[in-house]
């Protein structure tokens, strides 16, 4: 049974845009996370801990080796504040 040639061409090219898509995807995500793989089943310890590298270093994926926060850790509180109607 001979082989459809000119099958090959379209075959070719979905394969290498798929390959590009993906690669592109996963470059982006890297990025997005400072470098490094992306987090996957979070639970809610590890939530709290990506709120408070977040507040002391301003990235979700930064930690600092620091013994003592910085002066705005104390002011910049996960706690949203309500507001009360009158």
């Amino acid at each position: 049974m001979p082989v459809p040639w000119e099958a090959l061409i379209p075959f070719a090219l979905l394969t290498t845009m798929f390959g590009v898509g993906g690669t592109l995807f996963k470059t982006t995500r890297t990025i997005n996370n400072d470098g490094k793989t992306p987090r996957y089943n979070i639970d809610n310890w590890e939530q709290m801990m990506m709120n408070r590298d977040k507040r002391l270093t301003g990235s979700i994926r930064g930690q600092s080796s620091n013994p003592k926060a910085p002066p705005e850790f104390a002011t910049n509180s996960i706690q949203s504040v309500k507001k009360l109607l009158v």
